[in-house]
């Protein structure tokens, strides 16, 4: 199960038997949301809290949110490229899109 709230995502979530408390951040940012809570209730009101601050923290100040990542991207390359890529993926008989994502997988 994802817990998501206005397009962002929540990452793992911890458990700290120490303090008895359940703790997370938001996944795909560059900055940090961290969430907490003791229970299951607690923690998805700390993770919609988290977010609701964090985007009125950024609309004080001017600046634009991070946003999470999509999954869309637009690549660029060379006619060669693009027709060398297209035959792979023709090839293992799966999308342009999909040969990409394996690729990207793939790498170290």
């Amino acid at each position: 199960m994802t817990m998501e709230y206005k397009g962002y995502t929540a990452g793992p979530i911890d458990f700290d038997p120490e303090d008895g408390l359940f703790t997370g951040t938001v996944h795909g940012l560059r900055d940090v949301i961290h969430f907490r809570g003791r229970t299951a209730e607690e923690v998805l009101a700390s993770f919609r809290e988290g977010i609701d601050d964090y985007l009125a923290f950024c609309a004080e100040r001017g600046e634009e949110p991070d946003k999470p990542f999509n999954g869309n991207m637009m690549v660029r390359g060379t006619p060669d490229q693009h027709r060398k890529a297209a035959m792979r993926a023709a090839a293992a008989g799966i999308s342009l899109s999909q040969w990409v994502a394996r690729q990207i997988d793939a790498a170290p």
